[in-house]
């Protein structure tokens, strides 16, 4: 007796029914992919969060007032034409944190790293030399070094004073925060699609589903959507 194979139209149906449930499935494993990187993103700020808090710990509770290196760090203080108008890269934030975090590792997002570690506005070497740590995250209330410090940018200041001065500046933009709990104070870049002067190839980027993961004041993290982006 001779032995039954396949024949060609069975063997199209099973490739048919593996494409089928790879087209369903690789969707499925993707996201699943970018919800665990948003989920050590949100890891890696809230330990740059906690390293802040135990900053202000150690400097009589006042926030870094560092901006000889905001000025100094490869490529120096960038602002840009487009968006963002100030420089809120965060490679001093790095070397001042250096001693709570011990890891430059924190300052890099998988998915940032993938999607916009090739832009001048998110990267930023520590130190120069090939091959050295880069930081990719934004810290925004450090975002310009301008002397005396504006009322929405938190240079030197107690987190109780940050947060009067931010009500003090009343800009519905920036917001009326209660209290250091309510202050963001570093996050995913981002590119809003509804501001001018964002360039086309970057309106509407982002990297975590559409949103961005927020470091505040009080070290406490969350993700927010934006529908601005995405």
């Amino acid at each position: 007796m001779r032995k039954r194979g396949f024949t060609l139209i069975e063997l199209l149906i099973v490739i048919a029914i593996i494409a089928i449930l790879a087209a369903i499935l690789f969707p499925v494993f993707a996201q699943a992919r970018e919800k665990a990187r948003q989920t050590a993103c949100l890891s890696n700020l809230r330990q740059i969060g906690t390293a802040m808090v135990l900053y202000l710990q150690d400097y009589d509770e006042r926030l870094p007032d560092r901006k000889d290196l905001k000025l100094s760090l490869p490529g120096g203080y960038h602002p840009w034409l487009g968006w963002p108008v100030p420089d809120p890269r965060s490679g001093w934030a790095a070397i001042v944190l250096q001693p709570y975090t011990q890891n430059t590792e924190i300052w890099s997002c998988p998915s940032v790293k993938g999607a916009m570690g090739g832009l001048s506005q998110v990267a930023q070497t520590i130190s120069v030399g090939s091959g050295k740590p880069s930081t990719y995250y934004w810290m925004w209330r450090f975002a310009r070094a301008d002397t005396p410090t504006p009322l929405n940018y938190l240079w030197g200041k107690t987190p109780e004073q940050a947060v009067e001065d931010m009500r003090t500046n009343n800009d519905p933009l920036d917001g009326f925060p209660e209290g250091p709990s309510d202050l963001e104070m570093g996050a995913d870049p981002y590119f809003p699609r509804t501001i001018s002067t964002v360039p086309a190839a970057l309106k509407g980027l982002s990297v975590h589903f559409g949103g961005r993961n927020r470091v505040y004041l009080d070290g406490h993290v969350k993700y927010l959507r934006d529908g601005r982006t995405g």
